[in-house]
């Protein structure tokens, strides 16, 4: 079984580049964030075409995040982050598929920070660890997929001094995620794939891409329960080379 996560950055903009990487890379499940489009123009009907069933949570403009599965219909558990009843930005869904739990999450940037952004980046994240906790104690099969914002450490971004202030690699972010990992996670990508730093995502500007000047910033943590069946896991680099691309390229991993 394969899992994928993949901020898509507006999926009716880059439509054709999700349908070709699905037709390509045959992903059972997959997250997805950033939709930036409303619930009633989610392009069910394409991604049905595609041979994949759906659940979604959108927002216009920003957020919105969603639950593919492959020749499956994905169960829905809930569209919300619980711990917050005013929190309406759309970040997080999880569903029932194939008989694991799935979430795709979208975390708060943060920027600019210090300030009201950053804190709600903090406050969304200590949500996040206490509903992960809780899904630890049901000992039941979980990958934890999204866009987490968070460069996790000094590896996995490259070599440069100009993030320095940046919200995705504060002390307090990757202390937070750090947190996240110590309940029992496996940060899969990492995992096995130790000596490389594996990035997911590279700017617009300044030629990044080119450059290879990247961050990983898109995660697939896994239950303990989960744990002994990870068998594979990857970046799709090359979505990111192709034209009207996302500046996130999709994480995966593979489940015996």
């Amino acid at each position: 079984m394969k899992v994928a996560t993949f901020n898509i950055n507006n999926i009716n903009r880059r439509l054709p580049n999700l349908l070709r990487w699905l037709q390509q890379a045959k992903p059972d499940i997959v997250a997805l964030q950033e939709l930036k489009a409303a619930d009633n123009d989610f392009p069910r009907s394409a991604i049905e075409r595609a041979g994949y069933r759906a659940v979604w949570h959108g927002q216009k403009t920003w957020n919105g995040v969603a639950i593919l599965a492959r020749k499956a219909e994905p169960v829905l558990i809930r569209n919300e982050l619980p711990g917050d009843g005013s929190d309406r930005q759309a970040r997080y869904i999880e569903a029932a598929v194939k008989g694991i739990i799935v979430t795709s999450l979208y975390l708060p940037n943060g920027n600019p920070q210090p300030g009201p952004k950053f804190d709600y980046k903090l406050k969304w994240f200590k949500r996040l660890n206490l509903h992960a906790a809780k899904l630890i104690r049901q000992e039941v099969p979980v990958v934890l997929a999204g866009d987490y914002n968070v460069a996790p450490t000094a590896f996995d971004i490259y070599l440069t001094r100009s993030w320095d202030k940046d919200a995705l690699i504060q002390p307090k972010s990757r202390a937070a995620f750090k947190s996240l990992v110590a309940q029992g996670w496996t940060d899969a990508i990492r995992h096995l794939h130790p000596e490389k730093p594996m990035f997911t995502f590279w700017d617009y500007k300044r030629d990044r891409w080119r450059r290879d000047a990247g961050l990983r910033l898109d995660h697939l943590l896994v239950s303990p329960v989960l744990a002994p069946r990870l068998k594979k896991a990857g970046v799709d680099r090359m979505t990111r080379g192709q034209e009207g691309a996302s500046d996130h390229a999709p994480a995966w991993i593979e489940l015996r």
